[in-house]
């Protein structure tokens, strides 16, 4: 029997509201496998056991979590945020996973079924599949895409615009999903309000990119899965070729266009649609350099394509490397071709971009745009320093001096970044894969970009059950920006 307080009502352990919400988020998201159990009744594609298995073990598991605690109301704190956004990813991957599990299609072992679900969710994008995408059932297909959509923008996000009303507080658990340097603005007075707000310009880009792709000349399965991977940043597509498989200039537009807004900074999105203005992308700094980059990338892409690549025509040159360009620093990861096999420094440089050309609050990865730009004023301030060790030097985006505390805490990010990548790195190594090769499959999972080189250019089914484990950690590690992540490894974490 539970002990129980001077009303009446149980004493509830220190992480029972944890583990209320755990509970309530899975049977939210055991809700998913239903848009796949109808199209496998539209298409009579006979997929319906793997998915029925997902929702009912789903359902049940998160039902049996939450009755127990039903009534625990206690505020959440920063604390528990971390902990339910690292749990919940974690979690989701695995209940994510029976579908794939259970299905008699291309994934054979519990590592490869828990791979996919974890690069769909994180909008990394890899897959184990070698070939054979374009024969997978619809339900199957669209599964994956739908994946990435819901892990786009967060689905503890979407959670906290839904959990209040099931009385949950939800500001603990944006401050852990959130991304980007300035975890405490806020676009609406109301956290509810403003993760509707982020969700209703989610959906609404969706819609128009779905829409974009049809008029390109996509089907409309095709058009809405591809929708979903796009805005998202993720890159799963339902064919083997990925928007290659399409060959014309049309639908690669739309790709390159909405890769770019998947990977802006949606509050941007947000005050451009509210104020029915689109000056103020033009007046962030952030977005800005954000563009720079990519125009400066491309030159250094296009440039040697032209001059000794593959390709016979310089406008062919510029659409495949601009293309491509887009894709890794996007993390979308989608492809027209194979950039393995390119001249000189290009395919390393493409690995380079996906660590830094997505801006903060996007759906894209990596170390984000705007910490970018902190790290190297940072940088030219201490050189100053050396000059005039009294001066008074402030660093400032967009007019406004930023504390020393956030400057000195994006330091920090990026050394455990690249100590995790470096690590990791070390590990694949030992799996038998030359450095090139490991390398570009930790920075494509850590940076949720997709994409690497050499025998993971197009897929990781070579990978060994050992490497796809560090894999799916690094893409974890990505998803929650690192910090949230290892949080939850320091003894001070746990202590009351």
């Amino acid at each position: 029997m539970p002990r129980t307080l001077s009303n009446g009502r149980p004493r509830y352990h220190r992480y029972a509201g944890v583990q209320r919400i755990m509970g309530i988020l899975l049977m939210v998201f055991s809700l998913s496998m239903l848009p796949p159990l109808a199209m496998d009744l539209f298409w009579a594609e006979e997929t319906t056991t793997p998915f029925l298995g997902g929702l009912w073990i789903t359902l049940t598991t998160g039902a049996l979590l939450w009755w127990p605690v039903r009534h625990e109301r206690s505020e959440l704190k920063v604390r528990d945020g971390f902990l339910i956004t690292t749990l919940f990813w974690a979690v989701l991957g695995l209940f994510g996973s029976i579908p794939f599990y259970f299905s008699d299609e291309g994934w054979h072992s519990i590592s490869e079924a828990v791979f996919e679900s974890v690069s769909g969710l994180t909008t990394t994008g890899s897959t184990t599949i070698a070939n054979g995408l374009d024969e997978l059932p619809h339900s199957l297909k669209y599964y994956r895409s739908q994946l990435h959509w819901l892990g786009g923008m967060g689905i503890v996000v979407l959670a906290v615009a839904v959990l209040p009303m099931l009385g949950v507080g939800g500001m603990g658990l944006y401050k852990a999903e959130t991304p980007g340097v300035m975890k405490d603005a806020k676009l609406t007075p109301r956290i509810t309000s403003t993760a509707r707000a982020l969700w209703l310009v989610y959906l609404a880009l969706t819609i128009a990119c779905g829409l974009a792709y049809w008029w390109a000349g996509m089907t409309p399965f095709d058009a809405l899965c591809h929708a979903f991977s796009t805005i998202a940043n993720g890159g799963f597509s339902t064919h083997d070729n990925s928007i290659g498989h399409y060959g014309t200039l049309r639908v690669e537009l739309v790709a390159m266009f909405f890769m770019l807004v998947g990977a802006t900074n949606f509050a941007l999105h947000y005050i451009a649609f509210s104020r029915r203005s689109l000056g103020s992308y033009l007046r962030d700094g952030e977005f800005r350099v954000f563009l720079s980059l990519y125009f400066a990338m491309g030159v250094l892409v296009c440039v040697p394509l032209i001059l000794a690549g593959p390709y016979d025509d310089p406008l062919t040159a510029v659409r495949h490397g601009m293309f491509q360009v887009i894709a890794y620093g996007s993390t979308a990861g989608f492809a027209t071709d194979n950039p393995t096999t390119w001249p000189m420094y290009v395919p390393l440089l493409l690995v380079m971009c996906t660590f830094m050309m997505c801006c903060g609050g996007s759906t894209g990865g990596g170390v984000k745009v705007v910490r970018l730009m902190l790290f190297v004023r940072q940088a030219f301030r201490e050189l100053k320093l050396l000059v005039h060790p009294n001066a008074e030097v402030s660093i400032k985006l967009d007019g406004k001096v930023v504390p020393n505390d956030v400057v000195y805490a994006v330091g920090g990010f990026f050394s455990v970044y690249i100590g995790m990548t470096l690590a990791l790195t070390g590990l694949m190594l030992t799996t038998g894969m030359d450095g090139i090769t490991a390398f570009s499959a930790v920075a494509a999972s850590i940076n949720n970009a997709g994409p690497g080189l050499g025998e993971v250019s197009a897929n990781v089914a070579t990978v060994t059950p050992f490497g796809k484990w560090v894999l799916i950690f690094a893409m974890l590690a990505g998803r929650l920006e690192v910090f949230t992540l290892l949080v939850l490894f320091t003894p001070a974490f746990w202590r009351r």
